[in-house]
């Protein structure tokens, strides 16, 4: 039987509060808290989510259903290596809009120990990376392995929140330099460096991370 209208919003509310939240105060957070924020009772996020691990995995399935949606558009630029920024540019981009998934994928860990979620990037980077060495576009002892584990890195940026963004162009610039074979050109950097002071505020806004 379909749900109706309003527990469907509800639904919803609760799952965009929870990421929210999780960001803010980590994978821990009081789930009061989170039925607060998405305007609901107690009650109603338990209808919803029988338990915090049920909350999380529903979190996960979301944003699996987003990488899967990411991934079906990278491959069709002028070059393997234009596909492989596209994929660090976009990945990075949704971790930075959703600084709570990396607790997300560390708790689902430990809830269930055969998931395997960085299935979904390699298996369809690992032909775009071999071509991009190919074509000597990029080195040749790089993994797709690499690619997401760089891309995750720098996404993880957001937890610092939206007025460091910048630095995330910067700090990617930096590292596609890397991934460059000897004698390719450099690029420029995005933004200038942070200076010491700007990167202590960062880190005192750094949240819990499990």
């Amino acid at each position: 039987m379909p749900k109706r209208r309003d527990a469907v919003q509800n639904h919803e509310k609760l799952l965009a509060a929870a990421r929210v939240v999780i960001a803010e105060r980590g994978i821990d957070a009081p789930l009061e808290e989170i039925a607060r924020r998405a305007d609901v009772g107690i009650a109603t996020l338990y209808r919803n989510f029988a338990s915090r691990d049920e909350l999380v995995q529903a979190l996960f399935e979301r944003s699996m259903d987003e990488v899967d949606a990411l991934v079906s558009e990278i491959g069709g630029d002028e070059s393997a290596w234009d596909s492989v920024v596209n994929f660090m540019d976009r990945l990075g981009m949704w971790l930075l809009a959703d600084p709570a998934m990396p607790t997300i994928v560390t708790r689902i860990g430990i809830i269930d120990p055969e998931r395997r979620p960085a299935m979904r990037f390699t298996g369809a980077m690992t032909g775009i990376v071999e071509q991009a060495k190919a074509d000597g576009d990029l080195r040749d002892d790089v993994t797709s392995i690499d690619i997401v584990l760089l891309a995750t890195m720098l996404g993880s940026i957001g937890r610092y929140g939206s007025e460091y963004v910048a630095q995330w162009r910067r700090q990617l610039d930096i590292v596609l330099d890397g991934l460059r074979p000897e004698g390719a050109p450099r690029r420029p950097l995005a933004a200038g460096p942070v200076d010491l002071d700007s990167y202590h505020r960062m880190l005192r806004r750094s949240p819990a991370s499990s």
